[in-house]
């Protein structure tokens, strides 16, 4: 399933050329949009929180081993209007954009906290999701380059 979004977003021959002419790629888009509507890691961890995963949101920031969460509890957290949202960005069904959101959420904020805490500089959290991406694509797709 997350292949089959990864290869939809990753595939796309317009992407490239989008990206290309100033554009910026639907993934890195959709997340900088996610960031934004919470207010930034801030917002998402505060947000975390108050759905009850608190601690498993601080573990994604800290430096030990990140807790799972599952796709009914992200859509829990940010709502179902946000993961339709996200969907849409993406143009994928919303399960595939909770899922994905459950798969990969922890590793892109474990990798946006390297320190083990929130870098309240929003236009650092967005310097490190453009500079994060590239390298979260290469290997979500196994090293494999786009044509």
């Amino acid at each position: 399933m997350i292949d089959t979004l990864l290869e939809s977003l990753t595939g796309k021959k317009g992407n490239d050329a989008a990206v290309a002419a100033g554009g910026q790629d639907p993934l890195a888009a959709a997340l900088s949009s996610l960031l934004e509507k919470n207010g930034g890691l801030q917002g998402l961890m505060s947000k975390f929180s108050k759905g009850g995963l608190g601690e498993v949101f601080t573990s994604w920031v800290g430096m030990g081993e990140n807790q799972s969460v599952k796709s009914s509890q992200i859509e829990d957290v940010l709502g179902s209007d946000q993961v339709k949202g996200l969907a849409a960005q993406l143009g994928v069904d919303p399960s595939k954009a909770s899922g994905f959101l459950a798969d990969y959420l922890p590793k892109i904020v474990d990798k946006l906290t390297p320190s083990g805490q929130i870098d309240s500089a929003e236009n650092q959290q967005q310097q490190g999701l453009d500079d994060l991406l590239p390298s979260l694509l290469s290997s979500l797709t196994g090293g494999k380059q786009q044509a």
